[in-house]
C-alpha cells in the first residue's frame, strides 16, 4: 500500500473539537461532481474549482466519497490502495490542494472509509491467491474450504447484499467471503495486520489535514468464523429483517459486539489529533443498536437509515425524530439527519412514492409506474429540507439535492455501471439514477459539469436544474438552500426542541430552545398559519394559510 508522507500539510481544521455536532455536511460524489480535465469522469480538481459553490451555500463541511485507486466494480467503494488517488481523478498533489483550499474557505474535509473489504485487484489479495490455502497471505481474508465431497458448495449459505452467495470459489477450490461485489473479498478483522493497516490509514489522511472519517459497512468488520459457519436458513441474509429477528449481536457478520473493540481503538487514534478527528458510522441496525456505534470513545455520529426511510407522514416523522434523538442523548452524541446519498433514490421522487411502493419496481419502470409529479415532488422535498435543518444535530446533504435534481429512474440499460445491475440477474436496476454528474449550466455537452459528455447521460431536463439556471433567482431550490444555512447558522442553539400542541391532524410543529419554531403542513389541505414572524418557507404562503407539502420557520 502508498504510505507517502507530507509533513508541511497544516492543520487547518477548527479548534472547536465539537464542530460536528451541529454541522451540515455536503456529500460529494467525486466521479459525478465536476470533471476538470474533460475525460467525462468527475475528478479532484473538479471539485477544488467548485468549492466557492459549497462555501457559499454555507455548509460546514464536504463529505467526499471514495477517490482511491479502483477497478469501478461498485462506483470506487473497491479499493485497491486505500493511501492514494485514483490516477483518473488526479493524485495525491491535488488532493492536498483541494484540502488547502476547502479549510481556506472555512469548509471541513472527511472522506471515506471502506475497512470491510478491499478490491480483488489489492495487492493483499492478489497475494492471498498466489500463495495458496492455509498460507499466511489468505489469513488476511476470509477464505473456507467448501462444503460437498469435492467443496463444490459454498462454505455457507450467506448472501451477498447484491445478490446470490456471498462466496466465491477461485481455480485452487477455495472459497472467499464477498459481502456485496465478488470484486469486494472481505477482509479479516481478527487478523491484527488489517487492524494496524487501517491505523496507519487513519494516521495518514490525518496527517494530511483530514478533519474526520465517514465509515463503509461499519457494523460489517467482524464475523463469527467459528467452525461450523454457522447458516441462516431461507429467511436469514444480509437484510435488515433478519438482523432484527436475531437476538443483539447474534448475527454471524453483521452487528456483532465484537466490533465497537475496533472503534474503541480507532478512536484512540483520532483523539491523538488537535483536535480529535470525527467519524460518522454507516451502520444499517436498528436504532437502539445504531447508537452504540456513537459513544464517546467510538465514532461519534451514526447515520440515521430511520430517517431517510421515514414516510411523508407527520406522526411518523415525529415518532422517528423523537426515537432517534433519545438514542443519541443516551450515548453523549448528536443526531444526525438525512433524505438522500448515493445509495437511495432522490427523495424529490422517493417522497411522493406510495408507502408501499416497490422502489426497484418503480425503476423498473423508468420512473413511469407510478410516475412522479416532479414539481409536486420538489415541493415537498423543499418542505422536508426545511424540517431537516430545523432540527437538533448534523444534517447530511447529497449533492444536487440544494438544486432539486430529481432522480433519473429511466437511464438505459446499457448504460448502468451499478454491479447489482448485473449480480441480481438484471432485475435490480440499482443506484445509477442518484448518481448522474451535476448540471452546473444551463448548456453544454455535459452542462457545464466538464468540457465533454458525462460517464452517465444526463436528461435534458436538467439544464432547468442547473446552478446558472439557480443563482441569484428568488424561490430558486438553489437560494432556499443558501437562505436556510444562512438562518440556521445563526438561530440553530442547543440540542433540544419541544413539540407543541393544539395543531391540526398532519401538522408537525415545534419550538427550539432559544424560542424560534419550525411548523410543517403534510396533509392535503392548507391549514392556518401559526402566529408568529415568518422568518423563511417552502413555498409561498396564501392569505394566512400554510399550503400542503409546506414547511415555515417562525420567530
Amino acid at each position: 500500500m502508498t504510505d507517502h508522507a507530507n509533513s508541511a500539510v497544516p492543520d487547518l481544521s477548527s479548534r472547536n473539537p465539537d464542530w460536528w455536532r451541529q454541522a451540515v455536511v455536503y456529500q460529494v460524489y467525486p466521479r459525478s461532481f465536476a470533471d476538470a480535465d474533460g475525460d467525462g469522469l468527475g475528478d479532484l480538481r473538479g471539485v477544488a474549482e467548485r468549492l466557492p459553490h459549497l462555501a457559499a451555500l454555507g455548509v460546514d463541511a464536504l463529505w467526499l466519497s471514495p477517490f482511491y485507486p479502483s477497478p469501478l466494480a461498485d462506483g470506487g467503494y473497491d479499493v485497491i490502495d486505500h493511501r492514494d488517488v485514483d490516477p483518473r481523478l488526479g493524485g495525491l498533489d491535488d488532493f492536498d490542494a483541494m484540502t488547502a483550499e476547502a479549510h481556506r474557505l472555512g469548509l471541513k474535509v472527511i472522506v471515506d472509509l471502506v475497512p470491510n473489504h478491499t478490491s480483488h485487484l489489492h495487492v493483499w489479495f492478489q497475494e492471498a491467491l498466489a500463495a495458496g490455502p492455509g498460507s499466511p497471505a489468505r489469513d488476511r481474508y476470509v477464505f473456507r474450504d467448501g462444503r460437498g465431497a469435492h467443496g463444490e458448495r459454498p462454505p455457507s449459505d450467506w448472501q451477498s447484499v447484491f445478490g446470490g452467495s456471498a462466496w466465491q470459489r477461485v481455480p485452487d477450490g477455495q472459497w472467499y467471503l464477498h459481502l456485496f461485489a465478488r470484486e469486494q473479498p472481505d477482509l479479516n478483522w481478527d487478523h491484527e495486520e488489517v487492524r494496524e493497516d487501517f491505523r496507519t490509514t487513519l494516521r495518514f489522511w490525518s496527517d494530511r489535514g483530514v478533519d474526520g472519517f465517514r465509515v463503509d459497512v461499519a457494523h460489517a468488520l467482524v464475523k463469527d468464523l467459528s467452525e461450523p459457519l454457522r447458516d441462516l436458513g431461507p429467511d436469514g441474509g444480509p437484510g435488515e429483517a433478519a438482523l432484527a429477528a436475531m437476538a443483539p449481536g447474534a448475527h454471524p457478520f453483521y452487528d456483532r459486539d465484537e466490533v465497537h473493540a475496533v472503534y474503541r481503538d480507532w478512536r484512540r487514534v483520532l483523539d491523538a489529533y488537535s483536535p480529535p478527528r470525527t467519524a460518522v458510522a454507516e451502520a444499517w441496525v436498528p436504532g437502539a443498536r445504531r447508537a452504540l456505534y456513537a459513544r464517546p470513545d467510538e465514532l461519534n455520529q451514526a447515520f440515521n437509515f430511520e430517517y431517510l426511510q421515514a414516510t411523508w407522514d407527520a406522526d411518523a416523522l415525529r415518532e422517528v425524530i423523537t426515537s432517534s434523538m433519545a438514542g443519541a442523548r443516551a450515548v453523549g452524541a448528536s443526531a444526525t439527519w438525512v433524505l438522500s446519498n448515493h445509495d437511495v433514490i432522490r427523495h424529490t421522487c422517493r417522497l411522493m412514492l406510495p408507502a408501499d411502493a416497490d422502489d426497484n419496481a418503480w425503476l423498473l419502470s423508468g420512473g413511469r409506474a407510478p410516475r412522479v409529479d416532479e414539481d409536486a415532488g420538489l415541493r415537498r422535498a423543499r418542505a422536508a429540507t426545511l424540517l431537516m435543518l430545523a432540527l437538533p444535530g448534523s444534517s447530511y446533504v447529497y449533492q444536487g439535492e440544494e438544486l432539486g435534481l430529481p432522480e433519473v429512474a429511466d437511464l438505459p440499460v446499457e448504460v448502468l455501471q451499478d454491479p447489482l445491475w448485473e449480480q441480481s440477474g438484471r432485475v435490480r436496476k440499482g443506484r445509477d439514477g442518484c448518481r448522474v454528474p451535476l448540471p452546473w449550466t444551463t448548456t453544454g455537452p455535459s452542462y457545464g459539469f466538464g468540457a465533454g459528455g458525462a460517464w452517465l447521460p444526463q436528461p435534458e431536463s436538467f439544464a432547468r436544474y442547473a446552478v446558472e439556471a439557480q443563482d441569484g433567482v428568488e424561490g430558486s431550490t438553489l437560494e432556499l438552500y443558501r437562505t436556510a444555512l444562512r438562518l440556521r447558522r445563526k438561530l440553530l442553539q442547543g440540542e433540544e426542541l419541544t413539540w407543541e400542541p393544539g395543531h391540526p391532524p398532519g401538522v408537525l410543529a415545534f419550538a427550539r430552545t432559544d424560542g424560534w419554531r419550525c411548523v410543517v403542513n403534510l396533509s392535503p389541505e392548507p391549514v392556518p398559519l401559526p402566529p408568529g414572524e415568518v422568518l423563511l418557507s417552502s413555498a409561498p404562503l396564501d392569505d394566512g394559510a400554510l399550503g400542503p407539502d409546506t414547511t415555515v420557520w417562525l420567530a
